[in-house]
């Protein structure tokens, strides 16, 4: 027993990483679900940054982090932030998931490192040099990346069958559906990718990170009842009942919101930013098999090869982005103190 729990403590960033994927998995499995089951996109959103808010509360108290004074510049500033990716993202992904499957939002996922790398070097917050072998990974696995979801999306080939015994959950779409949730998902993770370089900024004015958060959360839940309100009329759309609806926001509220976020952070703290994100594709594999397999979503060859171009490309660009990580880090070590600012200043500036 007593080794057992050594082991288990040694490998805890890796049990750590594999569940927040299954966590992940869980959430795009079930707002599939609660979504194709009637619930409006958009009154989904209200709930779920609701719960998450709550949730998120009692670590934002008692967060230890003091950050700066929250001016009305501060805040303003945070507001847009959440405008911008947590809402704008947030509802283009749910109304999304009603013209996709939940395999296809997962698979759309793993491109959010090629999108945010591709727009931090459009704005220059992301350094690349073609001369270096990790600068030409950076791209090539962009390149690769964003090709994967459109053969994913779009190239079908033979379906491969899995017994099942539940209801499809999945109803019927037109190509042109089809095409509109492919596009609105690809804009969802884009607002996502501005977020998270956003972030970045907003995080040296404000490090309290979960205040930070469950002030975000909370400006998107005013964000999007404002919405909801305009885009949906009826009040019984506002009802929660003890069904997969309740079950869906709760989840991805507390548990996807509250959980994994501190998980992640742990994990980063401990192993890095790229260790977490190298885990990114177990999410797809798990969505995937479980939707064939309980909700007989269609999977298709088309879909396993795109899959593979999706995965090859994260790899390729996380691979690119550590190399250079550790090029600027041994290129600090040799140097002298005296250009000791100009290198830390060099690192910061190649960071996502």
């Amino acid at each position: 027993m007593k080794s057992s729990l050594c082991c288990l403590a040694k490998n805890r960033a890796y049990v750590a990483m594999i569940f927040t994927q299954f966590i992940y998995a869980g959430m795009a499995l079930l707002s599939k679900a609660a979504i194709a089951k009637g619930m409006n996109p958009y009154v989904f959103v209200v709930y779920r940054q609701a719960f998450a808010s709550l949730a998120l509360s009692p670590f934002a108290f008692f967060d230890r982090k003091q950050g700066a004074p929250l001016s009305y510049n501060l805040l303003g500033k945070i507001f847009l932030v959440s405008l911008v990716g947590v809402t704008l993202s947030s509802n283009l992904y749910y109304v999304a998931i009603n013209y996709t499957s939940a395999t296809f939002a997962a698979a759309t996922t793993t491109t959010i490192p090629a999108i945010t790398f591709i727009m931090a070097v459009t704005i220059r917050v992301e350094s690349i040099s073609v001369k270096h072998i990790h600068g030409i990974a950076k791209i090539l696995g962009s390149i690769v990346s964003l090709s994967g979801a459109v053969i994913f999306a779009l190239i079908k080939g033979p379906s491969i069958g899995f017994k099942n015994w539940h209801p499809s959950i999945t109803g019927p779409h037109s190509k042109g559906d089809q095409v509109k949730g492919v596009i609105m998902m690809l804009s969802a993770n884009t607002a996502w990718s501005l977020w998270l370089i956003l972030q970045g900024f907003i995080v040296k004015e404000y490090p309290a990170k979960f205040r930070l958060t469950t002030l975000q959360c909370f400006f998107s839940c005013i964000q999007t009842i404002v919405l909801a309100v305009i885009v949906e009329r009826d009040p019984s759309a506002w009802k929660l009942g003890w069904d997969i609806h309740l079950l869906s926001v709760a989840y991805c509220g507390v548990i996807v919101t509250a959980i994994t976020y501190w998980l992640q952070v742990c994990t980063i703290e401990e192993k890095g930013a790229v260790f977490t994100a190298m885990f990114t594709p177990l999410s797809l594999v798990i969505t995937a098999f479980f939707s064939a397999l309980f909700w007989r979503e269609s999977l298709h060859w088309g879909s396993v090869g795109g899959t593979i171009l999706l995965i090859i490309g994260l790899y390729s660009v996380l691979w690119g982005k550590n190399r250079e990580t550790e090029k600027v880090q041994n290129h600090e070590k040799t140097q002298p103190p005296k250009d000791h600012y100009k290198a830390t200043t060099l690192d910061l500036s190649s960071q996502i």
